[in-house]
């Protein structure tokens, strides 16, 4: 292997795939998906039957709260280990994949399948390592989940770490080269339940030293000095854009085995790295949609008067600094904030709504379009809160700057176009 990755966080891995199976039936959505509607994945079942499938090895989290939880992760080790013993997976050793995938609106997202380093990912607030979440992580989430993966013999994964790479120099020269053929093609097959289409291909071993090469540009000091203005910092390469408590799930529990292993074995550790797939932040086809946010059983006149004296210099109307459009039974407005505190207008409001419910009751909710933030705005109790998308720019300064973004800042694309299980590693 490149001796350049182990300064990367990101290295080549023993993928598996299976082999002369309906690759249709195989793939599924991320588990953590249409949690409120079972009949998702009572249609996933439906068309999935009895031939193998992803559906078998992953516990929906619909089911994560079932009384017979324990039995369905009985259920996903023995089925881990009887495709292991039927010899249903192959193995590619020291691979790593190139994939596009043709989401719902026809647009190609390309990215990367590899392994990282858990030993660089470190999900803390305002952490310096190489790997981090962009997101709070929920500490209470991760113990349910560490159940389902301590005794898995294999990891599938759904997380989507993302790079900063305006210039387009890891990703992008792959994406022509299998656009000109030559690559060799792993997989080529249509999704379920509308999920879209889906390529493979494995690098070759040049286009492995190439990325090497390529991310270590990119994580260099020039590279964080001409991004964000910041020379002399902890490289910041790669941010957690899906699948954050999944991958602090897989930190988790190889914490937990270097507990019980000799340090001089911890890099044998197959615990210690989780596959992933890299995508660019500047890729056109990744798109960041805004979530907005609306509060529920408040006094909405009362609410807005306790943000203008939360933030002394904010006024009523739009303005320099940060704003943020509101709704409720009486009419419709906007505050701003001139110069604010930290990075986001997401996190002005987000910072003054916890401060508020706390003191004074009430609820908040996190909605997907402006039309239904302002549909549920205008009842009487409701205020809803429009933000605009965060720029993809601002996601790397901000984690740098504020250490985490507030949570639920942004969603990357639609549920069906979440990335699907394929790729599968050992880890015991």
């Amino acid at each position: 292997m490149n001796k350049t990755f182990e300064k990367l966080g990101l290295r080549p891995a023993d993928i598996l795939l299976p082999r002369d199976c309906d690759m249709t039936r195989w793939a599924v959505v991320a588990c953590d998906q249409f949690t409120s509607q079972p009949e998702y994945w009572e249609e996933v079942e439906r068309i999935a039957g009895d031939a193998p499938s992803t559906l078998r090895l992953i516990l929906p989290e619909s089911q994560l709260g079932d009384e017979n939880v324990d039995e369905h992760i009985a259920n996903i080790n023995r089925s881990m280990e009887d495709y292991l013993s039927k010899n249903i997976f192959r193995e590619y050793p020291e691979s790593i994949i190139y994939i596009e995938r043709t989401q719902s609106d026809g647009t190609v997202r390309p990215g990367l399948v590899a392994a990282v380093d858990l030993e660089k990912y470190d999900y803390t607030p305002g952490s310096g390592s190489l790997i981090r979440a962009t997101e709070g992580t929920v500490l209470e989430r991760i113990p349910p989940r560490v159940r389902v993966r301590k005794d898995a013999p294999i990891e599938l994964p759904h997380v989507m770490l993302l790079i900063d790479d305006p210039k387009k120099i890891c990703v992008e020269p792959i994406t022509a080269a299998a656009a000109a053929g030559g690559m060799e093609l792993l997989y080529d097959f249509d999704l379920m339940m509308r999920g879209g289409h889906l390529r493979g291909w494995r690098l070759s071993e040049e286009q492995v030293d190439a990325l090497a090469a390529a991310l270590s540009r990119l994580s260099s000091d020039e590279a964080m000095e001409h991004k964000y203005g910041l020379g002399g910092i902890a490289p910041l390469l790669f941010a957690v854009g899906d699948g954050n408590h999944s991958l602090a799930t897989a930190k988790t529990c190889y914490e937990n085995l270097k507990k019980v292993t000799p340090e001089d074995r911890w890099a044998d550790l197959p615990a210690r790295y989780a596959l992933v797939e890299i995508e660019n932040l500047h890729d056109d086809a990744l798109k960041f949609e805004a979530i907005h946010r609306v509060a529920f059983g408040v006094d909405p006149e009362k609410l807005i008067a306790a943000f203008l004296e939360f933030y002394p210099n904010a006024h009523e109307g739009q303005g320099v600094g940060h704003t943020v459009a509101y709704t409720w039974s009486g009419g419709e407005g906007y505050l701003t904030v001139p110069n604010p505190r930290v990075q986001l207008p997401v996190g002005t409001l987000q910072n003054f709504l916890d401060a508020y419910l706390k003191e004074h009751g009430g609820e908040v909710d996190y909605i997907h379009g402006e039309a239904v933030t302002d549909e549920l705005g205008r009842k009487l109790g409701n205020i809803g809160f429009k933000l605009p998308a965060m720029g993809k720019d601002q996601l790397f300064k901000t984690v740098i700057a504020d250490g985490v973004l507030p949570r639920k800042t942004f969603s990357m694309g639609h549920a069906e176009d979440k990335r699907y299980y394929v790729e599968g590693r050992k880890i015991i």
